[in-house]
């Protein structure tokens, strides 16, 4: 569909509009009629829910005679990337087209992107048992794209301070001592082309942390936190792979799932999630304190929008104990990459009373307030 054609509006708007908009607007032409098609199959249902039923019949060209993996391969070759990705997530999430899901030809169709990984996480416990190791397969490919992502920013954030005072023979461009290296090689001046040959390259050592810390994550595991869920699990795996930082992680609704023992595999993590249900966060605050052996090097990780299903003086007093013990305390409505927070204010207001960090981050700067507190 070329900008250039003066019809070019008029032929978005029927797109749009769908079908029932034909008599109003005319009809279509070309690759046109089969967008019209590929969206109707998947936006038509809106039209169901409100009592109108497309009509349909043997050797129709009616979306309703298209498979799944037919509107799939349509949509894919008529639509930009950016277009195709929203309407898988679409079809899975608004439509439930858990169709898509059940054909392992269809799965290996999909776009694999986290908006999917989320999709498998809901679906996973109700898959056919013949697809589970399928739908793991492409769950693990989504994963391990974040864990490559965030991995070089953790360990980056977590490389120790510079000291200008020690030489690493380690080189790297993060620790380049541009003034050293500018000393080092005032001698090999060149007054004909005005340079400076450098052939001693020198670069900053950086500092170690000697004493262990504890990283103590505690999740929300309600449907609206799956996003926040995902990066914690891969930022465990992350951090539980550094030298001298150990990790404990719960997740939790009313009831309390302790992760511990799988951090290093954050699909298994994942897999154990049991999205919705209630919410007990003084609960599953006051069981993490058993992981608190050195207040002063524990970093305790509260993920939630702290919309409290119980009374919030259990979770009230277990902050408090944690705050008088000098447990450093973080409180997080989002970790996601928009860093979009949604919170319960009154109870997130009481929390940072208590001594609680409490705000919105994207992994990276997580992972930079970690690695700040823990020098």
């Amino acid at each position: 569909m070329s900008e250039r054609d003066p019809n070019h509006a008029k032929r978005r708007w029927r797109l749009a509009l769908g079908r029932y908009a034909e008599r109003q607007m005319g009809g279509l032409a070309g690759s046109d009629i089969r967008a019209d098609r590929a969206l109707d199959y998947l936006y038509g249902r809106e039209y169901e829910k409100r009592g109108l039923h497309r009509p349909s019949g043997p050797g129709s060209l009616d979306p309703t005679q298209m498979k799944a993996l037919d509107w799939l391969g349509e949509a894919r070759k008529l639509f930009p990337q950016s277009v195709f990705e929203v309407m898988q997530d679409h079809a899975l999430d608004r439509y439930g087209l858990s169709d898509l899901l059940d054909d392992p030809k269809t799965l290996d169709s999909l776009e694999p992107n986290q908006d999917l990984l989320k999709t498998l996480l809901s679906f996973h416990g109700r898959a056919k048992p013949e697809m589970k190791d399928k739908l793991r397969q492409v769950a693990d490919a989504v994963i391990q794209d974040i864990l490559r992502r965030l991995k070089s920013d953790v360990q980056r954030a977590f490389s120790g301070r510079r000291n200008p005072f020690k030489r690493s023979h380690v080189a790297s461009a993060a620790n380049f001592d541009w003034r050293g290296t500018l000393r080092r090689n005032l001698k090999n001046y060149d007054p004909e082309s005005g340079r400076i040959i450098a052939d001693d390259l020198r670069f900053i050592a950086r500092e170690r942390r000697h004493l262990p810390w504890s990283v103590v994550l505690c999740v929300d595991q309600s449907g609206s936190m799956t996003d926040s869920i995902i990066h914690s699990a891969v930022m465990a795996a992350i951090l539980s792979g550094l030298p001298g930082v150990n990790v404990s992680m719960v997740l939790f609704d009313t009831s309390i799932l302790d992760v511990t023992d799988r951090l290093t595999d954050p699909l298994e993590t994942l897999l154990s999630v049991q999205l919705g249900g209630g919410t007990d966060i003084g609960r599953a605050v006051e069981y993490c304190e058993r992981f608190v052996d050195t207040p002063e090097r524990t970093v305790f990780v509260l993920i939630s929008d702290f919309a409290e299903g119980a009374s919030p003086r259990r979770l009230y007093r277990s902050v408090a104990r944690m705050n008088e013990a000098k447990v450093r305390m973080i409180g997080l409505s989002a970790l996601d990459d928009l860093g979009d927070p949604y919170m319960d204010k009154q109870i997130a207001g009481r929390l940072a009373g208590l001594g609680m960090k409490i705000g919105a981050m994207t992994p990276d700067r997580l992972a930079m307030w970690l690695a700040e507190v823990m020098r």
